[in-house]
């Protein structure tokens, strides 16, 4: 199956070609899988996070970042949280291979209308991650005569493995400026950093679910809604600064985007298809 990996460092793109292919739309639900321990205040904001996708939150919101995969060509899915799988004897150990993901997707869950992402914890190590990306998503098929095809993603927690690669600006990069990391919204430089991964790959997924949607360049490796945008979180971002962004008065914390439950979140900037420019929510 075809893959799409988030690169820690993408390069800068023009434009999102689109190759006539299915977007998703409709209603969709994403059905996670908790690979490892997690903190119930861990699932917590990324719970969160997923529910205030199709929120009726005013902007700058998570809800009104999501709009924009309405403006794609056959775009527009509505996503709900699906239902949650606890994998905490890790049935593949503590290390995973890209054909591990690949089944833990295929083997949980009912798959029609749902994507179902995969979250490994801290201590889990998985094929490429840190060396090549943050994260990927894929597609695959299940059920009877393998008649159902759906999407998955996976993502890891960055905090120990590769904080300067997939948690930046919660922490230095690894290349590249040295300015002081910002405070994350939530308190956790690793799940922070998570939901920057989870909203570039759902993004990517509801615009290029099979390989052949909103992309530029090679279809084995392209770049997509999101990361064709890389590090547009505030006006007058530029490669090392975010951006101009907001800041809760309480903790100092820097955000961009409010969800449900008073959540705050930093989310990345998405290529907007009516103005074709990267466009950042603050």
């Amino acid at each position: 199956m075809l893959q799409h990996e988030l690169f820690a460092v993408p390069d800068d793109p023009v434009i999102l070609d689109y190759h006539n292919g299915t977007l998703l739309t409709g209603n969709y639900s994403i059905n996670i899988i908790w690979y490892g321990d997690f903190t119930a205040a861990q699932r917590g904001i990324v719970i969160d996070f997923i529910a205030s996708l199709s929120a009726s939150t005013p902007a700058p919101s998570v809800a009104s970042w999501w709009k924009t995969t309405s403006l794609y060509q056959g775009g527009g899915a509505q996503i709900t949280l699906g239902s949650q799988y606890f994998d905490t004897n890790l049935s593949f150990g503590k290390s995973l291979t890209r054909k591990n993901l690949s089944q833990l997707a295929t083997d949980n869950g009912h798959h029609k209308n749902a994507i179902t992402a995969i979250f490994t914890a801290q201590n889990i190590l998985v094929e490429g991650f840190c060396l090549a990306s943050c994260g990927i998503h894929r597609w695959a098929t299940a059920g009877k005569h393998n008649g159902t095809k759906f999407a998955y993603l996976w993502a890891g927690n960055s905090e120990t493995q590769c904080p300067g690669g997939c948690a930046w600006p919660f922490h230095k990069p690894t290349y590249g400026p040295q300015d002081p990391p910002l405070i994350p919204p939530n308190g956790d430089i690793g799940m922070d950093g998570l939901i920057i991964r989870i909203a570039t790959l759902v993004a990517g997924i509801a615009t290029n679910p099979y390989g052949d949607g909103y992309f530029l360049g090679d279809k084995l490796a392209p770049l997509e809604a999101v990361t064709a945008c890389p590090g547009t979180f505030g006006t007058g971002y530029y490669p090392g600064y975010p951006g101009k962004l907001l800041i809760d008065e309480t903790t100092g914390a820097s955000y961009n985007a409010d969800g449900l439950a008073g959540r705050k979140y930093l989310i990345p900037g998405m290529w907007n298809p009516v103005t074709k420019e990267c466009t950042p929510l603050v």
